[in-house]
């Protein structure tokens, strides 16, 4: 038997952090070898390694996304890997710890404490921008780089502006760089120079005198305060971020697109049912015309529910393209809803818009001078005449005809088939709880309500409310499978059950994947099709329990009511089936 110890971290210390640990944990139990593991996260270090521990460990497994620092490690056989080759083969890294490894020196050490610097990286990395992203954008840009090379200092600069980002900051670039410089008069996002020396001004500073604000960023800038800690929100919170920072690609812009129309659909359903509440189901009609049943009515489905697909076109195309891309993709999802090709329209017009207008960008060049005519005149202008066109000629009647008959289908349910499709959205609404596979059933509801099919949402959210609403309840029931850290954090997760905020369930998640996932999935898959086969229905995507004494906002509420218990209470009598009884000592 060998004495191992390790470290795992990731950079927002939550999901990959304890599954890795996990895995090497139970992978060193199955080979009979003695294992501790150090976590390192948001939410501080914890089974922090003693001195004696390292002296009498045979070697040392780093399983980490970001840096550790080693110095505590040296003479020892020291393995590095991320955090995914642990979680995927535990086995395979224990082996290699024990096989492979080298002993770490102490320069070695040292220098995995204080990474050299990469002399051919920039010194200074900076962004400029300005409102309207075109003079002010470039001129600061100018100023930094005279002042940056006044001052013998190497420097690269992002420019923010209306063609979208230029000359983009690397991951490479940040990490090797002295300082961060914001010479902005708008809001920059920060969440990629965490731990960075950062130092802010205006671009006016910029542009009368780069070299002096390039002095007094080397002299004054400062690293932010790092959190000290982190309650149980504060890791679903980085969960949540996390997963939104690993979407790419198509994914992550049509994602974008969904989150922007959520408020438009939250909005109009609500005031459409309270339109119904006060003014009756035949509030529309013109008898009803100027009562104030009949302008709530009139705001909810004529304005909000009207820019719903507009909008989910508009933020795809924007997240592809930038600004650019807005107006084009903006239009496009009009011309989508006035065509009857509904919210597969606009996602097509999106993408669409998206893309032609990024090829335009790259492909049409002006030279600094004019680049301020591409975001107010060219850009706009093509992007939406070959979108438009399109999709009056070429996409828009298809999409139609395949949404009619999606439409359809879905409101001829019955049976069998509703269960199937209820069972299907809830279990998917379980298995990662807020990633791609939760967030495809979700967009999917969400967009059917644009064509008034509300049975589906009802489904969704009936199974993303219910994993952490389980868990609490567990937490409760059978207190033997928790540890007192976990019990505590259930009241939060009962909070965020009852909020539908599925990501409450991710922390328990993380610790025990292989029994906590499957025992989810089943509640949820029950929950959502029991919802389908009582014919509920929701007309709202979010809000949780908030929006039930809604009137109008739920149909079959007492239904709709079982079908969340009975998912609640069903997992969790599989997690207290699934998970085994703590030792006392690790129960306290």
């Amino acid at each position: 038997m060998s004495k191992i110890v390790a470290v795992t971290a990731c950079p927002t210390g939550i999901a990959h952090t304890i599954m890795a640990a996990e895995a090497l944990q139970q992978a060193a139990d199955r080979a009979g070898h003695s294992m501790q593991v150090e976590t390192q996260g948001s939410a501080g270090t914890r089974n922090t390694l003693s001195a004696a521990d390292i002296v009498a460990a045979d070697a040392v497994i780093i399983a980490a996304d970001t840096h550790v620092n080693t110095e505590r490690f040296a003479g020892k056989n020291l393995l590095e890997v991320g955090t995914v080759p642990a979680i995927r083969d535990a086995e395979a890294v224990i082996r290699q710890a024990l096989g492979q490894a080298r002993p770490a020196t102490p320069a070695a050490a040292a220098t995995a404490a204080v990474p050299a610097r990469d002399p051919s990286m920039p010194q200074i990395v900076a962004i400029t921008s300005c409102p309207t992203g075109i003079a002010h954008t470039f001129m600061a840009a100018e100023g930094l780089e005279t002042g940056a090379k006044a001052n013998q200092l190497s420097i690269k600069v992002e420019t923010q502006g209306s063609v979208g980002a230029q000359n983009t900051l690397t991951a490479a670039d940040v990490a090797n760089a002295e300082i961060v410089l914001i010479a902005a008069d708008t809001n920059v996002d920060m969440s990629r120079f965490a731990g960075k020396r950062i130092y802010e001004t205006s671009t006016k500073a910029a542009i009368k005198d780069g070299a002096l604000v390039v002095r007094t960023a080397m002299e004054q800038a400062k690293a932010a305060a790092p959190a000290t800690g982190a309650v149980y929100t504060d890791q679903v919170k980085a969960a949540k971020a996390q997963q939104s920072a690993s979407r790419t690609g198509a994914y992550k812009h049509l994602m974008t697109g969904v989150s922007y129309m959520i408020p438009f659909v939250v909005a109009g359903g609500l005031l459409i049912a309270l339109g119904f509440a006060l003014g009756g189901i035949y509030v529309y009609e013109d008898a009803n015309k100027g009562t104030l049943a009949w302008t709530l009515f009139t705001i909810g489905a004529k304005s909000g529910f009207a820019l719903m697909v507009p909008i989910l076109a508009g933020f795809i195309a924007h997240s592809i393209a930038d600004r650019p891309g807005l107006a084009p993709g903006m239009i496009g999802g009009m011309i989508a809803a006035s065509i009857g090709a509904g919210f597969i329209g606009g996602i097509a017009a999106g993408f669409l818009a998206g893309y032609t207008v990024k090829f335009l960008n790259d492909k049409i060049q002006l030279g600094r001078n004019l680049d301020g005519l591409k975001p107010v005149l060219i850009l706009p202008l093509l992007g939406t005449a070959i979108v438009g066109l399109l999709m009056y000629y070429v996409v828009g009647e298809p999409v139609s005809l395949v949404l009619a008959a999606i439409t359809t289908w879905l409101k001829g349910l019955q049976g069998s088939n509703a269960i199937f499709l209820g069972l299907l959205l809830g279990s998917m609404m379980a298995f990662d709880m807020g990633g791609p596979v939760n967030k495809a059933a979700y967009a999917f509801a969400t967009g059917l309500i644009a064509s008034e099919v509300y049975a589906p949402m009802a489904a969704v959210m009936a199974a993303g409310m219910t994993p952490p609403l389980a868990l609490a309840l567990a937490t409760v029931v059978f207190k033997n499978r928790f540890t007192l850290d976990e019990r505590e954090a259930g009241k939060a997760t009962a909070v965020l059950g009852i909020s539908f905020i599925t990501e409450g369930a991710i922390p328990f998640a993380a610790k025990d994947p292989l029994r906590v996932i499957p025992a989810l999935m089943i509640g949820s898959a029950v929950a959502g099709a029991l919802s389908m086969v009582l014919g509920s229905e929701l007309r709202v995507p979010h809000g949780g329990v908030f929006v039930l004494p809604i009137p109008n906002a739920v149909t079959n509420l007492g239904a709709y009511l079982l079908a969340i218990v009975a998912g609640t209470v069903i997992s969790a009598l599989a997690l207290g089936a699934l998970k085994r009884p703590l030792n006392a000592t690790a129960a306290n």
